[in-house]
């Protein structure tokens, strides 16, 4: 593996699986400290035992609170003295019909998937721009159009897709790229029950992914190195699909 991430320091939040833990895993491959972020510590440690003790923190910390970020940030900052790549990835779902779905979920969704990216962002911030370095935020193909049944995750990856665009368009000037990447079905510890408890659900997803499968959490990672790395060095505000080819489609019926 070349080592386009040496000396880098990477923060991960919702490291401890799915895309979050094939993403840190890919950046170690690549030379970077990763920073393992996550609300549960035995995931962290288990993805931070694969990669061993060289180059790889773990700070456990809930995204969604202010505080608790700024002060993994703190620590990182005073024990390995820069953030070079920030990758926003923790996240949350809420499945149901509008009017059923409890409030709470609304807030709880928002919390996880806006707030958090706000909170880690917004602390990470000034190092970032001192080494005019990289975001790298996990919206979703569900973040670019509506989905029947995820109202409530919608509107929360529609608002990082936007958000990433405008802070691209004011975080350049100073440095600073900011891209996301919008996977579509994508195997995951989160959704891989869900699929084999509903095979139905999958089925219709598959139908409509040109390849005709989902992605694995590692070819997520691929992209978010790409776009964390020189060599995408002028990409930025992109909301970049990982989706197989659905995003081609205009939604009609297939002829053939």
């Amino acid at each position: 593996m070349e080592s386009r991430f040496k000396d880098k320091v990477v923060i991960v939040t919702g490291a401890g699986s799915g895309i979050g833990a094939a993403t840190a895993r890919r950046f170690h491959a690549e030379g970077a400290t990763v920073v393992l972020n996550g609300r549960r510590r035995f995931k962290l440690t288990e993805v931070s035992e694969g990669l061993g003790t060289d180059r790889c923190m773990i700070r456990p910390a809930d995204v969604s609170i202010a505080a608790d970020v700024e002060s993994v940030v703190a620590d990182v900052i005073r024990k390995l003295g820069r953030i070079d790549i920030l990758v926003n990835n923790a996240g949350t779902g809420a499945v149901g019909d509008f009017l059923s779905m409890p409030i709470e979920h609304w807030r709880d969704v928002f919390a996880v998937n806006v707030d958090g990216v706000l909170n880690m962002t917004r602390a990470a911030l000034p190092h970032l721009i001192e080494r005019r370095g990289s975001i790298i935020n996990v919206s979703s193909l569900s973040g670019l159009g509506g989905d029947r049944g995820l109202s409530f995750y919608n509107a929360t990856k529609g608002a990082v897709s936007n958000l990433t665009r405008s802070l691209a368009l004011e975080l350049a000037p100073r440095g600073v790229r900011v891209n996301a990447v919008c996977p579509s079905t994508t195997f995951t510890d989160l959704t891989t029950p869900v699929f084999e408890q509903h095979p139905e659900v999958l089925a219709r997803l598959l139908q409509r992914i040109p390849m005709g499968r989902g992605a694995q959490s590692e070819e997520v990672a691929s992209v978010i190195a790409f776009l964390a790395s020189d060599d995408a060095s002028f990409v930025n505000g992109v909301n970049l699909p990982v989706d197989g080819g659905v995003g081609a489609s205009n939604g009609q019926a297939f002829f053939m």
